[in-house]
């Protein structure tokens, strides 16, 4: 069950959620090209040290992405998760 919209950037470690939408059309076409489509599951594995960059599980794979990048993506978080 989907609750809650955030961005990814402000995911917890372990948390997962499902890909919405984006909010910059060039950001999107990147992410969209990696494998962050509407409706993919992703999951928060890391976050570095000083914060920036994090890491992602998505179409299954590893991405590390700048929170900047990350805050471009909407996600509905998984009930699980709360």
């Amino acid at each position: 069950m989907k609750i809650a919209s955030k961005n990814l950037s402000q995911l917890q470690i372990g948390q997962s959620a499902i890909i919405d939408s984006f909010t910059d059309k060039r950001m999107a076409l990147k992410l969209l090209e990696m494998g962050c489509t509407p409706g993919e599951v992703v999951k928060l594995n890391r976050i570095a040290p000083m914060g920036d960059p994090i890491a992602i599980s998505v179409s299954g794979y590893l991405l590390s992405l700048r929170k900047a990048e990350a805050a471009t993506v909407l996600v509905s978080i998984l009930a699980a998760n709360i």
